[in-house]
């Protein structure tokens, strides 16, 4: 592909192209939330001795993701956004043609691990494709925007998934995927101007990667900054995991699964709306600092009543879905601020900087998620007590980090 695009991709608007980005962004969600209900029969058909296993069928794509972070961010800061993001999609796309005839647990689990470095391209390429266009406040706005559009996609992405396994088995829903990867990869093409000049790119070499990587993490804020992604990222991914089973195991609500997921992602999306309007009236830290502090006191809260088993029969799954919905808003809230902020202090390295910072987040993240999701009991409370955990040290760390606005 050259570096040149037609005149249709040069006159994108702004409302066009924040579409675009969330349909981009939206296959990495699909890719994740529309495998819940396929959880009981991939575990079902695959690992029948442990069922828990299944829910690796999600880590192992976000582990494959994380890996994909390190390196996408400094080849498209060598070759170009589209270019990096198109061949995201077509290692994405093959990946997801391999898991339709995996007749493994092992084999469907490298699949999803190799589209997984695919998905890392359109992933974080697309923020650095928004630094080089916007800054500061403006960026953290069309960043909530992009979110907000993109929330809609987890609220459908289990009743989709459910109805494509009605349909055709739960191996067509990797089907699904290699649709909405043509989709994404030929809009971006077809309409999307190049972002990053020739002129202004970086050679892809060793002494150039470590220097950068050497640079971002020099930087404390940096560091801070991917240390609470890491944090509210692992225990959001951590819920997530487990919630085909709390829903349906813990609390009986097996057939309405998809119907109470797309309520809770509905309501939680209203944190990226709130953000977007308010964002450049309060600033990007003291909305993540209030996010976090309002998260340690829901689950502080929750961790006692369910640990004390205070509540009655008929409030504990009303309580659960309000928790589960604050954790949901809080990403909602803080994620699409806290790239922000990085990205504000690392604009020349705006690639490296995304790469650098989503890797250390996302691997982290399955770190924490991988575990508590393995310690599910039949019970919410491994995720209560490790979402009060997450949260607390990331206000801790929050109340270090400086304001850049």
């Amino acid at each position: 592909m050259s570096d040149t695009t037609s005149p249709a991709a040069a006159r994108q608007s702004q409302p066009e192209f924040i579409a675009m980005l969330a349909v981009i962004f939206a296959v990495i969600a699909f890719s994740i939330d529309s495998m819940l209900p396929a959880l009981p029969e991939i575990a079902q058909v695959l690992t029948p001795d442990n069922v828990n296993r299944a829910q690796l069928v999600l880590t192992a794509f976000v582990g494959g993701m994380g890996l994909g972070l390190f390196v996408a961010g400094p080849l498209s800061d060598a070759y170009g956004r589209k270019r990096v993001i198109t061949l995201g999609f077509a290692i994405y796309a093959l990946a997801a043609i391999a898991a339709v005839f995996a007749q493994s647990l092992e084999m469907l689990l490298v699949a999803r691990f190799v589209q997984g470095l695919g998905a890392a391209a359109p992933r974080i390429v697309s923020l650095a494709l928004v630094r080089d266009l916007y800054q500061g406040r403006e960026m953290a706005r069309i960043t909530s925007f992009v979110m907000m559009i993109f929330i809609l996609i987890p609220a459908v992405a289990p009743s989709v998934g459910a109805g494509v396994i009605h349909l055709v088995g739960w191996r067509g829903v990797f089907g699904s995927f290699v649709v909405l990867a043509l989709i994404g990869s030929l809009w971006l093409n077809l309409r999307q101007a190049e972002t990053l000049p020739v002129e202004k790119r970086r050679p892809m070499n060793a002494r150039n990667m470590i220097s950068g990587a050497r640079e971002v993490l020099g930087n404390a804020q940096v560091r801070m900054i991917a240390v609470v992604m890491t944090l509210g990222f692992g225990q959001m991914f951590a819920l997530l995991s487990s919630a085909q089973q709390l829903f349906a195991d813990t609390y009986g609500k097996t057939d309405s699964f998809p119907t109470w997921f797309a309520v809770m992602a509905l309501l939680s999306g209203s944190g990226t709306v709130l953000n977007a309007r308010y964002v450049l009236r309060l600033g990007m830290k003291r909305i993540v600092t209030s996010a976090y502090a309002m998260q340690v006191c829901v689950s502080a809260v929750m961790v006692v009543l369910v640990w004390g088993d205070l509540l009655p029969q008929t409030l504990r799954f009303p309580a659960f879905f309000l928790w589960a919905v604050s954790v949901f808003f809080m990403a909602g809230v803080t994620f699409g601020n806290l790239n922000a902020m990085a990205l504000q202090r690392m604009g020349h390295l705006a690639g490296m900087a995304a790469s650098v910072v989503a890797a250390v987040s996302t691997i982290g993240a399955v770190l924490i998620a991988a575990p508590v999701g393995q310690l599910y009991d039949g019970t919410a409370r491994p995720i209560m007590l490790a979402t009060l955990i997450c949260s607390g040290l990331a206000l801790m760390l929050m109340r270090r980090i400086e304001d850049v606005g």
